[in-house]
Order: C-alpha cells, then structure tokens, then sequence
C-alpha cells in the first residue's frame, strides 16, 4: 500500500486521486477524518478495513531513534502512538547537569524521515581563571563543569582567598580568585655580640662590622635599610650600645637585628692629690694609660714619683707622692747653688738695701707683709739682703746666709751695692724685672699672673679652690 505525502498531521495537501491508483470510495471513515488515502486496486480486493489500515501506518517507526549524549529525550507521538519515532513525534530535549543544549529544545519527526534539527550536550565551561601574579594553579579537567582547580603560590608569597575553586553548573567558579601576597619579613641576620676594651688613655674604642645584609623571600628585592645607633667605624664609648638594623621589602614587611657592643674601661684605683699639692691627670684619671702628674704649693717640695701611669695589670707606676716643706740649705759655696734649689718650684723677689734703716725698705717690707697670701698663692719667696759687706746679712724667712753667699748673690745678679732695689726672678732664673723704688703688691701680682707658667698654676689653683679673700 502507498500512502501519498500529502497529509493533514505534515500540513501538506490532500488530493483525491493518486497516479496510477483508485481512491477507495467506501472509506467514509478515513475521510470524516480529513485523511484521505489511496489504495491499490489489488489492495481493494482483500477487503481491508480502511480504518484499520490507516491506524497501522501512523504508528510505523518513521524517523531514526533520537539518543542525546550527556542528555535526555522526552517523546509524545501522535494520537498517543506506540512508537517514539513515528511520523509527527514531537521530542523534548533535556541536557543533564553540567551540559548545555546546543540547537533546538524540540524536535520533530518529517515526512523525510529526518528530525527538525541536530542537537548536541556540550559540557559547560567556566571563564579561564587569572593567573595569580607570582603564583598559579593546577586544575583537574581545565575550566569544564566540575573541574577543580587549586592556586599555588612562589617561595615568599602566601595564598589569598581560596585555596580550591571549583567550575559550578552556573559556569562561575565557587569562591572568589585567589591572590598571592607578601606577608614574610625580610630575613636578616646580625653580628654576634661584640665586647671590646678601651684603648690605652682613652675611654672609647673604635669599632666595626660588617653591615648585615637581608634578604627577602619572596623576590629578594629590599626597598630600604634603616640603621639606628652608631654606624661601624665609629668610636664607642664605655658603656652598653645598642645597635639596630631595620630592612623592609616591597610589600612594606620588615626585618629587624639587633644586637649590642659593650665598651669596657679597665681603670687602676683612684688617686688623690698630695695635702699641700696639686694632681693633673689626662683621660679619665684612672683609666687603663692615664698619667697623673703631681706638684706642690708654694713652699714645698714634691717627694715620690712626680707622675704616676695606669698600667695594663690596673697597678699605679712609682711611688705615692707627697708634699713637704721647702727646706732651703743656705750652707752652700755658691750663689748659683743657691738658686738652683728654687729651679721650677719658687719665684724669687730680692729685696736689697744698704741699711735697715732705710725708708723705702722698711715701707716696702711692710707693703710684702700685708700682701703674704698673694705672695703664697704666686709661689713668690721674698729673700733680704740688708748691709754691706762685711757686714751684709741675708735672710730667706727664718734662715740666714753668710755674709760671703749675699755678696756672692748681689754681685751674680747685679744688684746695687750702696741703694735700695729690688729683682724678680721667675721658675727658671730668668731675671723678669726690677724696681728701685716701691712697687704696690697689686701691681707686682698682675706682672706675675703674665707668666706662661703662672696660667697653669692659676687653673690648677681655681680647681682646688685655692684663694684669697684680700
């Protein structure tokens, strides 16, 4: 039996006639269906119920069966059909989770025995993931549905965000992207400790180091390093230092050393000054290398060591020294030997007249008398030498010269025999003035506080607190 193309269900035209076939005039059935079929003549004799046959070729399997990988399809046939595929199925179709349909969502089954169109489950696919800077990742099946992927990051840097992402059915990633940051300090290593000892007479030692160097982690680039305290070289004082280096990377993260120097100072016990003199000393006075020099006031003489060392067993050089009395031997042969025991310790004003009778000497004498603590504290030993040979006196406080040692000591330095006068003799012998008329004490102490040696001992005397009221 052939059925014409022509068919209400496929909106084609029906004709009453077919080429070379007789329509059935019987079927009154088929045609109050709006179905009209042809039958062959020979068919028309074996009596086939029209209605029958007609049912039979509209559930006939017409178009291939429909198979949608990764989806599923829903068919309705026609009238409520047996077979899927019949002419006129109309199919639904659905991808499974993690797909999507790429063509129509319904199908047809046409009278060329081919579906309305080709359909296809493609697997859905997340965007491609950023590539973290100094990072990445690693994903299971790429950016397809359900794949996993994890971030990873470079020595020094740590994960941001999640570590796993995985591609959702909304083709999103779950999560959000990861990042890699520098959070790491710099690494940065210090010298060890250092512990040094001053250096002979002073009481800092120079010391150095080398500058720590840091490093960072992640890219081992450093921005800065900042250094607080004395940088290496310098000359550190006694006492504890501390030392700190500061480095930050590019991320701002920063590393810190620290570390001390300690500067010891080996120091000998303290001295005191001798009673009636004086003690200069250099450095710090007991420090390993000082020297302590001593000296006394006017009208005495140093005995023991005249300067003292600090030694590197912390022992003190020579012998403790002490002040005593001048005492002047007037018995000497000379007038040079004389003057030899004054040598750097006393300054001499001769005082010389033919007779004690005489007005200037006496006023004069009496002007020294009044102003003895200025003469004291100017180390100033006043000598007389009354009369004329033989019956020249000389007089130095309490003691007496020989008639003979006078003369001698008037006639080396040049003195007038027969009238009044006076000369001033400095530390060293040195002949600095004469007067042979008064002089005022004020006027004698202001030339003497002109001497070089003067400016020490003035110092020296203002720290010892030697002074006078008048």
């Amino acid at each position: 039996m052939y059925v014409y193309p022509g068919h209400p269900l496929l909106y084609l035209p029906a004709l009453n006639t077919c080429p070379g076939y007789i329509c059935g005039k019987d079927d009154r059935n088929t045609r109050a269906k709006g179905k009209v079929c042809c039958f062959r003549i020979s068919f028309l004799k074996n009596r086939v119920p029209p209605e029958k046959e007609v049912q039979k070729l509209e559930d006939t399997p017409w178009c291939s069966p429909i198979k949608v990988k990764y989806g599923d399809v829903y068919c309705r046939a026609p009238q409520g059909g047996y077979y899927k595929t019949a002419l006129g199925t109309r199919c639904d179709i659905r991808c499974r989770k993690g797909y999507e349909l790429h063509g129509s969502s319904q199908l047809i089954c046409q009278s060329n025995r081919r579906w309305s169109d080709k359909v296809i489950c493609k697997q859905k696919r997340c965007p491609v993931l950023a590539m973290p800077a100094n990072g990445g990742f690693k994903c299971v099946d790429g950016a397809y549905f359900n794949s996993r992927c994890e971030y990873y990051c470079s020595p020094g840097y740590t994960l941001k965000g999640e570590r796993t992402v995985t591609c959702m059915d909304n083709k999103a990633w779950s999560g959000r992207p990861a990042s890699c940051v520098d959070i790491e300090p710099p690494r940065i290593k210090c010298p060890s400790v250092k512990e040094r000892i001053a250096e002979p007479n002073k009481l800092t030692v120079r010391v150095s180091w080398e500058t720590p160097e840091g490093r960072d982690t992640a890219d081992g680039i450093l921005t800065d390093v900042i250094l607080k305290g004395l940088p290496p070289g310098s000359n550190f004082p006694e006492g504890d230092h501390k030392i700190q280096y500061t480095v930050y990377d590019r991320a701002e993260n920063k590393g810190v050393c620290k570390f001390r120097v300690k500067v010891r100072v080996r120091r000998c016990g303290k001295l005191n000054a001798p009673e009636n003199g004086y003690m200069k000393c250099s450095s710090d006075g007991d420090n390993y290398g000082a020297t302590c020099e001593f000296s006394c006031i006017g009208g005495y003489e140093l005995q023991g060591s005249p300067a003292r060392v600090c030694q590197s067993n912390l022992a003190w050089s020579g012998t403790e020294p002490t002040c005593a009395a001048m005492n002047i031997n007037v018995g000497v042969r000379t007038a040079a030997a004389l003057l030899d025991q004054f040598y750097e310790k006393r300054r001499l004003l001769i005082v010389s007249t033919p007779t004690a009778r005489n007005l200037l000497y006496r006023l004069q004498l009496g002007m020294l008398q009044q102003a003895q603590c200025g003469l004291d504290l100017r180390h100033i030993t006043v000598v007389e030498l009354v009369g004329v040979f033989p019956t020249l006196i000389g007089r130095i406080g309490a003691k007496i010269m020989p008639p003979a040692l006078a003369l001698q000591l008037r006639l080396l330095l040049r003195i007038p025999l027969y009238s009044f006068s006076m000369v001033l003799v400095d530390k060293h012998g040195m002949d600095k003035e004469r007067y042979v008329s008064l002089v005022m004490p004020v006027a004698l102490f202001n030339l003497i506080d002109t001497f070089p040696l003067r400016k020490e001992e003035m110092v020296l005397q203002a720290e010892m607190g030697q002074t006078c009221n008048t």
